[in-house]
């Protein structure tokens, strides 16, 4: 029995009380609308007993954004979702890709990302005119288009054709790919799934990805570049690259999990510990026994942080949770330890000692009292007046360019990432995916944090030093706001904004005219007109006075 709702289809609104969160609400409505919409279309599953439960496990596997973004028109799409998870279970049919054409309509100012409001936008039923010799209609994507465009749902069924104007613009319909993948979720995957559609060849002009509570993944990306007729050809091409990948990460997360048994077997490549490079007579193998845990700092998905001591010594310690390791973790430490230890410099943590014995596996670095600016800023709620921002800049620009002196690049500068100690200086940390810069001096593996990251590095570009000049305008720009990065968008939207629109933070009135244009030159979309940090160091000192 329904309470309150004559018009759902559903029981599942009498599972909830009025104190449940508007999230929770917002599910429900859209599940139940969801449900409604697959009865009206007479489709067979959704007439057995048991698919109102069964629909229901799909939403609450997912997190609660998937509700929000699911285009209800398309409730057969849902469907589509749900049985691609299904088949995602056997590895067998694992990855389970769906890949279909759609019909995209699109409007931009040409400048920047904007809001528009398109009327009679998108139509289920609407003909594939930039495909003449294939008589069929295209569905719109699953989940509508990015956050950037508002989409005006005010079509009618039965409407075929019509006119998309926006101020007197008409809007560019386009027919695209879709690609719907699930298969088992680990770290990074959205950075490999992206990485392997560019090096396949296709431009991501959409993308949205859902962790279930399960441990899979349903990854949705709206893509072009690839032949409208080879739908088909496209799905055997990814099928068959993304189990390469699966493959080749099983089969090094099998082999590091039995070094053990390689020992055994007498093989000379075996280790009970991890192999570091050498480096010269540095000494910095820890005892374990000497360390003293005091407090744990943080925790993360794959290790924690504490405050201890060694020898007397206030240090942080970052303990490798080993039951998670496998390749890249292992790769991470490694060239983690391999720089920390070779660089020294007032303005970057300073690296004490490690544990390269396994299961043992941690760094030891000095203990910075005054925590990450990124906590700063937001126990505050706002950007730092000018000059104390000037003051933490200079420190980080010192520090980078000290880093980059000696061909390091750090990959992933952002205010988490910056500590200040107990006398408040400011340091560069976390160097879990720094690089020494290869002898081209480009590289080319996408690395970082989206919201940070240099638009050459996001599109898989070759690259070098001056993408942790880009990354430090942002920071720049998030010490001067307190704010996030393009709070209003994915960080795969706004990763898809700063290569093809151009997208930066909206700097405040008001900020110091000189401020404004050293932000200017570090986000440059070429490489070659930024800053390098010597200068960034000169132009801030000149800033603050000397």
């Amino acid at each position: 029995m329904v309470m309150g709702d004559t018009e759902s289809c559903s029981s599942r609104a009498v599972d909830f009380v009025p104190s449940q969160s508007r999230k929770q609400r917002q599910k429900v409505e859209v599940f139940n609308e969801v449900l409604c919409r697959l009865r009206e279309l007479n489709i067979e599953e959704a007439s057995f007993p048991t698919f109102e439960d069964e629909l229901w496990a799909h939403f609450c596997r997912l997190p609660a954004r998937y509700a929000f973004d699911v285009n209800v028109e398309r409730a057969q799409d849902v469907l589509m979702h749900k049985r691609l998870l299904h088949k995602a279970r056997d590895p067998a049919s694992r990855p389970a890709i769906e890949v279909r054409l759609v019909q995209v309509h699109s409007a931009s100012d040409g400048n920047r990302v904007g809001s528009v409001h398109l009327k009679f936008a998108r139509k289920a039923d609407a003909q594939c005119s930039d495909y003449p010799n294939k008589k069929r209609f295209h569905p719109p994507p699953a989940f509508g288009t990015s956050s950037d465009i508002e989409l005006v749902h005010e079509a009618k069924r039965g409407v075929k054709d019509m006119d998309v104007v926006v101020n007197g613009n008409l809007i560019d319909s386009r027919l695209m790919h879709e690609i719907t993948i699930s298969t088992n979720d680990k770290p990074k995957l959205l950075t490999q799934l992206t990485s392997l559609l560019s090096e396949v060849g296709l431009n991501i002009q959409e993308a949205h990805a859902f962790s279930t509570t399960d441990g899979y993944s349903l990854d949705v990306f709206v893509v072009d570049g690839w032949a409208l007729e080879e739908t088909e050809q496209l799905r055997n091409v990814l099928i068959k690259e993304i189990s390469k990948v699966e493959k080749h990460s099983w089969s090094k997360f099998h082999a590091l999990y039995h070094v053990r048994e390689l020992e055994q077997t007498g093989n000379k490549l075996a280790s009970s510990h991890v192999n570091i490079p050498s480096g010269g007579n540095d000494v910095w193998e820890i005892d374990t026994s000497l360390l003293k845990y005091e407090s744990k700092l943080a925790s993360g998905s794959y290790g924690d942080l504490y405050k201890g001591t060694f020898c007397g010594q206030d240090v942080a310690i970052k303990v490798l949770r080993t039951e998670h390791l496998n390749e890249n973790l292992q790769r991470e430490f490694i060239q983690e330890v391999s720089i920390m230890r070779k660089i020294r410099h007032k303005n970057v943590v300073q690296f004490i000692g490690a544990c390269t014995r396994l299961p043992s596996l941690c760094i030891v670095t000095e203990f910075m009292s005054g925590g990450s600016m990124y906590d700063f800023l937001h126990k505050q709620k706002s950007g730092f007046k000018l000059p104390f921002l000037l003051k933490v800049a200079i420190d980080v620009s010192k520090g980078m360019s000290y880093l980059h002196q000696n061909n390091i690049m750090h990959r992933d500068l952002k205010a988490a990432n910056l500590l200040m100690d107990e006398n408040g200086v400011v340091k560069v940390a976390d160097f879990g995916v720094a690089r020494v810069q290869a002898q081209s001096g480009v590289m080319t593996a996408e690395t970082g944090t989206y919201r940070w990251m240099a638009p050459e590095v996001i599109e898989h570009k070759p690259y070098d030093h001056k993408a942790d000049v880009f990354s430090f305008g942002v920071v720049l720009w998030e010490l001067l706001t307190g704010k996030l990065p393009y709070e209003n968008l994915t960080p795969l939207q706004a990763a898809l904004g700063v290569v093809q629109k151009g997208l930066r933070p909206v700097i405040p009135k008001h900020t110091h005219p000189k401020f404004v244009e050293l932000l200017d030159r570090c986000w440059q979309q070429e490489p070659s007109l930024r800053p390098e940090f010597s200068e960034i160091s000169d132009l801030l000192q000149d800033l603050a006075g000397r």
